[in-house]
């Protein structure tokens, strides 16, 4: 049973967000969907449902969407639209180190990079994320981190380790 619980709360408020209804028709198939889901898939995605359950990264999971979708994307695409339109960029892959140990953490990462315009993950391993970055201003890892990823890898810590 482990993952279930967890998985179908997920997926029902997934649903209901989605569907943007909260009908009873809506909520019944929505509880269905979720035990459905969270009983197919429940124990490949959870280790621990306590941890996957708890209200404390659940609330850092919101800061970080309302954060990220607010201040991060709307200062890549200021950024991203100034350098089309001057011509003035740098285009390289710069090697940018990871601290984060889970496949969770890792993966919110490198897909916020990469939907971040600018950026793309093109390689990934156990320490390191190797970024097409649209400015190369530094070759140096921990600089190249510090301009990239750091927020990102911040909230990937409290949400997922």
């Amino acid at each position: 049973m482990r993952g279930v619980i967890s998985t179908a709360v997920l997926t029902f408020i997934t649903y209901i967000l989605f569907s943007g209804s909260t009908k009873p028709f809506d909520l019944v198939t929505g509880i269905i969907v979720a035990v459905g889901v969270g009983l197919l898939v429940g124990k490949y995605l959870v280790q621990n449902d306590a941890k996957a359950l708890n209200p404390l990264r659940w609330l850092w999971g919101v800061i970080y969407f309302i954060w990220y979708m607010l201040v991060a994307e709307t200062k890549a695409h200021l950024d991203v639209m100034m350098r089309v339109i001057t011509g003035k960029y740098e285009a390289g892959i710069v090697k940018v180190p990871i601290e984060v140990k889970t496949d969770y953490a890792k993966t919110l990462i490198a897909n916020s990079i990469t939907n971040t315009p600018g950026t793309v993950v093109v390689d990934l391993d156990d320490k390191y994320m190797y970024v097409n970055w649209i400015n190369v201003i530094t070759e140096e890892p921990e600089e190249a981190k510090k301009k990239i990823c750091e927020d990102f890898e911040r909230f990937a810590k409290k949400i997922f380790e």
